[in-house]
């Protein structure tokens, strides 16, 4: 009986020290309650799983970005940021004066350019993705750099691989970043092949027996591509062949957005590739003209104004979160998402619900069915107060939607990684590109509005009326939301 008591003893000076690590360290009120009602009654559980996802990484830096080791040189780039981005403020007729607020929020938080001149291409699923990035490899001269969450052995990805090998072969400098959770068909075989022909490929946070919940929580979730410093995509669009609709490949239709993107702005992706190089690989590869030639003069003057917003643990501030809200509280008329995976949080979900009080039409258009129902029960408990709101839900019922893109007032358009979801924000490291641009943000919002052709309206009378069985078990799902 001793023995079980000094037991209980130490048992209960751990959970209190861990509680006092849990409020001390755990940013989110919301978070903090979660994980200290999992810790204090679920036993030993609770405490393996605020140590395993709950540690607040984005506190301590997972690594350092930077690839300036001169001071100096990054201070007057980042003056030369400011002043270009400035001029460009200046140019009334290509920039919105209500979207200032958010270009500045990501010029001081990241110093993530303003670029203008760009050219941008809207790539609407994978099967009119993947033939234009073969095209453009294919015509690489110096280097290629791939970055991505999932890219499966099948036949896209083995098409690929074949590619890259052969552009290795003739000179062409090509580095591959894969998650070492979301990449594992692969790992040994696929790698080795890359590797023996001359790839440089290594996984993002490699995932080891130790550190196993941790490699899994924290996940690189980008999907970047930047070829010979001018052309760059990113976007939703993994590499894998569910995301080509095909007759070979019929049995889910995959609705996602992808960006191309030809101009300054790809230096800004080729900057956070080079930073997740650094890291992952262990070696210091600096800025120079071959990784960021100099820009030719601008034979299109009135081309797009981008900017690109890169978060996750390597960042100090939750960035893409803080983007979506301003784009949210800056919107004066529409406001149009497609996400498939709405956990929003608090922040998020006042924003939203704020704006459709004030007359702001909002729709958002969601996955009819998840792949998880976990969180598809967790995103539904959020529905209600949108609707109670006068928001407008949409279930998309053709295949799974898995774009992640807002379009603000047919001005801005933001597409990307990122999913509108406590991970996406918190956890995962992502990258969206902002298009201030009426021509794209038009498209963007044609491609939506025929997405809602394939949906269903959620009617607010039955929603409101359900059976409270299901929405006692959304409710459940709702609060665990936090540690999803």
């Amino acid at each position: 009986m001793n023995w079980i008591l000094i037991a209980e003893i130490i048992y209960s000076l751990i959970v209190i020290l861990v509680c006092v690590r849990i409020i001390y360290d755990t940013q989110s009120t919301t978070k903090t309650l979660a994980y200290l009602l999992a810790v204090i009654f679920i036993p030993i559980a609770g405490i393996i799983l605020y140590f395993s996802i709950g540690i607040n990484y984005r506190k301590r830096k997972i690594y350092s970005k930077r690839i300036f080791n001169n001071p100096e040189l990054e201070a007057e780039m980042g003056r030369k940021i400011m002043l270009n981005s400035e001029e460009i403020f200046s140019k009334k007729k290509l920039f919105n004066e209500n979207f200032k607020k958010l270009a500045t929020l990501i010029l001081t938080r990241s110093t993530s350019p303003l670029t203008d001149g760009n050219h941008v291409s809207l790539l609407i699923n994978g099967e009119n993705k993947f033939p234009q990035v073969l095209e453009d490899i294919k015509n690489a001269k110096s280097h290629i750099h791939i970055e991505y969450y999932i890219f499966n052995a099948d036949n896209i990805g083995c098409t690929l691989i074949d590619l890259l090998i052969e552009k290795s072969k003739q000179g062409v400098s090509v580095r591959f970043i894969y998650d070492d959770f979301g990449s594992r068909q692969i790992r040994k075989k696929q790698e080795l092949r890359l590797r023996k022909a001359g790839v440089s490929v290594f996984p993002f946070y490699k995932i080891r027996l130790i550190a196993l919940a941790n490699g899994l929580n924290y996940r690189n979730h980008r999907k970047i591509i930047v070829i010979d410093g001018n052309i760059g995509y990113v976007g939703g669009i993994n590499v894998s062949d569910k995301y080509i609709n095909s007759k070979l490949n019929q049995s889910l239709y995959w609705r996602d957005t992808h960006l191309r993107i030809e101009g300054s702005a790809v230096s800004t992706l080729q900057y956070i590739f080079l930073g997740d190089w650094n890291y992952c690989s262990g070696e210091k590869l600096k800025p120079n003209d071959i990784f960021f030639p100099k820009p030719t003069p601008n034979k299109n003057p009135f081309g797009k104004i981008v900017q690109i917003a890169a978060s996750g643990p390597d960042s100090s501030t939750p960035l893409i979160q803080q983007t979506l809200l301003q784009a949210i509280n800056s919107a004066k008329r529409e406001i149009l998402i497609t996400t498939p995976y709405f956990i929003p949080g608090q922040s998020v979900m006042d924003s939203l619900t704020i704006a459709a009080s004030s007359g702001i039409t909002i729709k958002l258009l969601v996955p009819e069915t998840s792949d998880s129902n976990l969180v598809n029960f967790a995103a539904r408990s959020y529905y209600g107060r949108l609707l109670e709101a006068g928001a407008e839900i949409y279930l998309y019922k053709k295949g799974f939607v898995h774009a992640k893109t807002m379009v603000v007032d047919n001005e801005l358009s933001m597409v990307g990684t990122a999913n509108m979801d406590i991970r996406s924000f918190d956890l995962n490291f992502e990258v969206n590109a902002l298009v201030y641009d009426n021509e794209l943000a038009r498209e963007l919002s044609v491609a939506f509005k025929n997405d809602l052709k394939d949906s269903i309206k959620v009617d607010a009378v039955k929603w409101k009326n359900r059976k409270k069985g299901i929405q006692l078990i959304e409710k459940v799902a709702g609060l665990l939301s936090p540690l999803m």
